[in-house]
């Protein structure tokens, strides 16, 4: 998924002539905390709606005041993931997008990029979510997605996060099957360490038929 298939010039970007009062205005106009900063339709930078809100006059243009701009570096041929772990170590709203020119080529959202992540990563997929906890040694996707699929099973997304200061990973399963239990069964056979769990078992099913049952009986 590169960047070049999520830039958007729905979010324009502010000409360092304009005014401080047009720049707020369109922050608050499109939900956003950052706004691309042009000077002769080349990017200055990223000015934020705290430095702009320290402007006693918002009348004056940009240009008239010193901000301190954030320049982060951006083509387009780069993947969406470099721009969300950008935007997160920095804690920006959008970031501008460059050609390899460094021409402004528009912006990304950081609601565009995790919108896009979600229908890649299966979120809206029916199904089970399994975490389980391992050392990274032992980590084997081939093993994992055995025990998944010997259970008539498929793996729809995995991801593996490094549990700080330690050796230890985490991996997230998302399966698509509402009732886990045999494929959780097989996990603890193998020694596997089951962090958390989010299905609707076939127990569950029983015990609600069950209560279900008890409450009609308490009616009659």
């Amino acid at each position: 998924m590169l960047i070049a298939d999520l830039i958007t010039k729905d979010i324009p970007a502010i000409k360092d002539s304009d005014t401080v009062e047009q720049a707020l205005h369109w922050m608050e106009e499109f939900k956003v905390t950052h706004l691309p900063v042009l000077h002769n339709k080349k990017l200055a930078g990223l000015v934020s709606e705290a430095e702009l809100l320290d402007v006693a006059n918002t009348k004056s243009k940009i240009t008239a005041n010193h901000f301190n701009y954030i320049k982060p570096q951006i083509h387009q041929s780069q993947h969406a993931f470099d721009a969300l772990r950008i935007m997160s170590g920095l804690h920006l709203t959008l970031i501008p997008i460059l050609d390899e020119k460094d021409n402004y080529m528009g912006n990304i959202t950081q609601k565009s990029v995790l919108d896009r992540l979600a229908s890649l990563s299966a979120v809206m997929e029916q199904g089970g979510i399994i975490e389980l906890e391992l050392n990274k040694n032992d980590y084997s996707l081939t093993q994992i997605a055995s025990i998944v699929e010997g259970n008539d099973a498929k793996i729809l997304s995995c991801y593996v996060t490094s549990l700080p200061d330690s050796t230890r990973i985490q991996v997230t399963l998302k399966i698509n099957r509402d009732d886990l239990t045999r494929v959780l069964q097989t996990f603890y056979r193998y020694n596997y360490e089951v962090k958390a769990s989010y299905h609707q078992s076939g127990y569950e099913d029983d015990l609600k038929t069950k209560f279900n049952e008890f409450i009609k009986y308490l009616d009659i």
